[in-house]
């Protein structure tokens, strides 16, 4: 029996009109290992927002129910070409009840169940997912699972990460976010040391009533000397950074390098050998990565995202990681959410400007039903 039902849709032409609106559409029947899911909460994370807004120009879009219409400034436009004219689907990950199983053993073992799913187009009534990358939420709540996966398999993949190239403490550059603090509740447990870097006061605060040890905040007058501290306590010379643009990865290798040098018995002219690595894992700002390399040579650079580690990772090491979030939803991998909307709201002027912002501590979660 067909079911049909809202979906949200983000299409780019090539002259840089952006068009998201909610279609009515009918979902086919799940086959295989497939489950139809009908979506309770989905969250927007900043990886959904690059084909969502991306960089549109939302002072003069034009806004209507269930629609919004906007220009892509130029080089976004043309940086997006890959997706002109194509109609997409949007939202990573959501939770939500299986309706409807196919006829493999994994899917029909979870129909009826509430889980938590990677579908691609949680801003929807109903998604079709695929069995094995579903998480059974037991007693929990749509809304407790919803952000299962993205960011709590994000935080643990970098201490994952970590350890399997023998690092013992971890930089983080958004300390305060949602998934910085799930970091610092992982790294508490796991024993990893962590610097996180924080810009106010009140997010300092936040951390350090979760247990963090190492805060420093980008305002204070001695960030920097605040920043080698922390680093020369934990050997910090390994960190995360969903910024991208700016200067979050130039100063984190020159904090660094200030330490490893400070430790050096005699000069050299090429700067300390210690091994310093950043990874870029987002685009909080989508300007240029600016580097002056004044730290030696011994520095790396590269990006992160979590499904290429995920397969590198094997399925052991994601079984025991997806075991560990599900068994501490609601404590170390607990999401908090500002406001929850509606898809007809989630395209409202006011919300859309709000999420776009991705303030730290303010993430919208969507309820495709209300």
């Amino acid at each position: 029996m067909a079911t049909t039902g809202k979906q949200l849709f983000t299409t780019l032409e090539a002259d840089g009109t952006l068009t998201v609106a909610i279609e009515e559409v009918t979902f086919p029947d799940p086959t295989g290992d497939q489950v139809l899911v009908k979506m309770e909460a989905a969250p927007i994370n900043p990886s959904d927002l690059a084909i969502l807004v991306g960089a549109a120009d939302l002072e003069n879009a034009s806004f209507s129910p269930g629609k919004y219409v906007a220009t892509m400034p130029e080089p976004f436009n043309a940086g997006s070409k890959a997706r002109h004219g194509l109609k997409l689907p949007a939202g990573n990950e959501g939770a939500g009840t299986v309706v409807a199983a196919g006829d493999g053993d994994t899917a029909k073992a979870l129909m009826g169940q509430r889980v938590s799913c990677v579908p691609g187009n949680a801003y929807s009534q109903y998604c079709i997912a695929d069995a094995g990358m579903c998480l059974p939420l037991g007693d929990h709540s749509a809304e407790e699972g919803a952000s299962a996966f993205v960011n709590p398999m994000t935080a643990l993949g970098f201490a994952e990460n970590a350890k399997m190239d023998g690092q013992n403490a971890i930089l983080h550059t958004v300390g305060a976010s949602n998934l910085g603090q799930m970091l610092t509740r992982i790294c508490k447990e796991d024993g990893l040391g962590l610097v996180n870097i924080v810009r106010k006061q009140a997010q300092a605060d936040l951390l350090a009533g979760i247990g963090a040890t190492h805060v420093v905040n980008s305002s204070d007058d001695d960030f920097m000397q605040q920043l080698t501290v922390a680093i020369d306590d934990t050997g910090a010379f390994y960190g995360f950074d969903p910024i991208g643009g700016g200067h979050a990865v130039d100063t984190a290798f020159k904090a660094m390098e200030q330490v490893a040098v400070s430790k050096m018995t005699e000069y050299s002219r090429y700067g300390s050998n210690q091994p310093k690595r950043m990874f870029i894992y987002g685009r909080l700002d989508t300007g240029p990565t600016t580097l002056t390399p004044s730290y030696g040579f011994g520095w790396t650079l590269s990006g992160w995202l979590l499904f290429p580690f995920l397969q590198a990772a094997g399925s052991e090491t994601v079984a025991r990681m997806r075991k560990r979030v599900r068994d501490n939803l609601t404590t170390t991998f607990a999401s908090h959410y500002k406001t929850r909307v509606n898809l007809e709201e989630m395209l409202t002027r006011e919300a859309v400007t709000d999420y776009r912002e991705m303030k730290t501590g303010e993430k919208y979660l969507v309820t495709p039903w209300d």
